[in-house]
């Protein structure tokens, strides 16, 4: 259903629907939000911390609720017509791209740890899914929970809500990959991360299906949101797992890792580096797992290390800081591709449980035709503003780069956004983590309460800030949007 909220109770936040917030009181705020989320409401919540109230508002409106466990998101962007190596997009995009489809520029893809009524494979793991959402209407958008039980591409509410991928049997990667040793897995599961490769054409999940101290995975879907097909590697196929998919394992003649890596426990960021440094013009992304290390995956030959655990601060210890809710923690991760000699590629990662961020240097290792990226060296940003960092966002992304374009690539010289899960705002920092402005999310004014931020993603036309939201003690979230600062 989609309209203008009716004053009304209602037990069931599927009966609910409402339009941008009215200038209504705190506890109303408060209140519209818990049983968008499903939960009873609460009278009153605990106040901000002082610093946060010191710190100017920006107002968001809520784009959709009903989202389960709301977590990465990534406006979908314009997939450009031709990469560095000069090979068109797939054939098959156009019918998909379009106004109102599933990966027209202007809509969004969020993660959520619900597969909306699809079953789960024969392969098991957690629910999870990326949907697709209009963020344009004036309406909140309710999103029906069981609106994809057939397990297929489907869509609800007029269009405005569309499933892209989840784990469930429709979405394997044996569909277009029979052979794969990763076969019996989906594109997605309990979605943590996301990367959408503009310049390349195919949209990244980095997942954690089984949890974050089990093997992770990360995958390449097209816009069938099925695991790649006519995929370079038919032993991965599209979707890269734990140890399965190493280097070692995957490549004919077998040739040893270049660094040894894997996907050994959760993936909870990724980011595109670009072409390979190996001359093939193969596209590498970088995924950051939950004990803190780093790997590459090559879509030809699979899966190499970058940095060893804990490189980034490892997050498998999810208690430590006191934050034992439902809301699995997840990396921020961006990349820098205008850097000079010898750094090849920056990444920054958010490290949520020490209020840093890793800002990690990558050159190239290897000899020839086996050249990859290695970490040279880790530095880490401090400010007193960082408040539980959950996710980061170029200001402006890279729209155009042939090698790189992507929602978690940097313009050049872009400053970025850091969503701060513990506080409910929003920095604004530069590169060398300058904090250039920040704000206190609100709505109607007023602060957000018990309500948490998941993630973070800028549009395309650098206007609009996108972020997640989840209700810890039920789990159930959305998305809002506010405007750029």
């Amino acid at each position: 259903m989609r309209g203008p909220a009716h004053r009304r109770a209602a037990a069931d936040a599927r009966h609910i629907a409402f339009c941008r917030p009215r200038k209504t009181g705190h506890r109303a705020v408060l209140a519209m939000l818990a049983l968008a989320a499903g939960i009873a409401a609460v009278d009153g919540a605990g106040a901000a911390p002082t610093r946060a109230q010191q710190i100017p508002g920006i107002d968001a409106r809520i784009v959709a609720h009903n989202i389960p466990g709301a977590s990465a998101l990534a406006q979908v962007g314009t997939f450009l017509t031709t990469s560095a190596c000069g090979h068109p997009i797939p054939s098959n995009f156009p019918a998909y791209i379009q106004p109102g489809a599933v990966l027209d520029p202007n809509r969004l893809l969020v993660g959520s740890t619900s597969n909306f009524g699809a079953p789960l494979p024969s392969s098991g793991g957690l629910e999870g899914s990326f949907l697709s959402i209009d963020p344009n209407g004036e309406d909140t958008l309710v999103v029906p929970p069981n609106f994809a039980r057939n397990g297929q591409q489907v869509s609800a509410l007029g269009g405005a809500v569309q499933m892209f991928s989840a784990n469930s049997p429709h979405w394997l990667n044996r569909v277009n990959n029979r052979g794969a040793f990763t076969a019996q897995y989906t594109g997605v599961g309990n979605p943590l991360g996301l990367s959408n490769n503009n310049a390349f054409g195919r949209i990244w999940p980095a997942n954690s299906p089984f949890g974050l101290d089990q093997a992770g995975s990360s995958s390449i879907l097209d816009p069938t949101g099925l695991p790649l097909k006519g995929a370079p590697n038919a032993a991965i196929g599209g979707v890269y797992f734990g140890n399965l998919t190493n280097r070692n394992a995957v490549t004919t003649p077998s040739q040893a890792q270049v660094i040894a890596g894997g996907l050994n426990t959760g993936a909870v960021g990724t980011a595109l580096l670009g072409p390979s440094p190996d001359g093939t013009c193969k596209a590498v992304f970088a995924v950051v797992t939950a004990d803190g290390a780093i790997v590459q995956e090559h879509t030809l030959k699979g899966l190499d290390g970058v940095a060893s655990p804990e490189t980034v601060q490892p997050i498998l210890a999810a208690d430590k800081a006191g934050r034992g809710h439902r809301i699995v923690p997840r990396f921020g991760v961006i990349m820098n591709g205008y850097t000079q000699a010898p750094v090849i590629r920056q990444l920054f990662v958010s490290e949520p449980f020490d209020n840093t961020i890793a800002v990690v240097n990558l050159g190239i290792t290897g000899t020839a035709p086996n050249q990859v990226f290695i970490a040279t060296s880790v530095a880490r940003i401090s400010a007193a503003a960082l408040n539980f960092p959950v996710d980061l966002t170029p200001v402006i992304r890279d729209a155009d780069s042939p090698d790189w374009a992507s929602n978690t690539a940097l313009d050049d010289g872009s400053d970025f956004y850091v969503v701060n899960q513990g506080d409910g705002t929003i920095l604004r920092m530069m590169q060398d983590g300058t904090v250039v402005a920040a704000r206190q999310v609100t709505i109607d004014g007023h602060p957000l309460g018990e309500v948490i931020l998941n993630g973070i993603a800028t549009s395309v036309d650098a206007s609009t800030i996108f972020t997640t939201f989840v209700v810890p003690s039920s789990a159930q979230g959305g998305v809002l949007a506010m405007p750029t600062f």
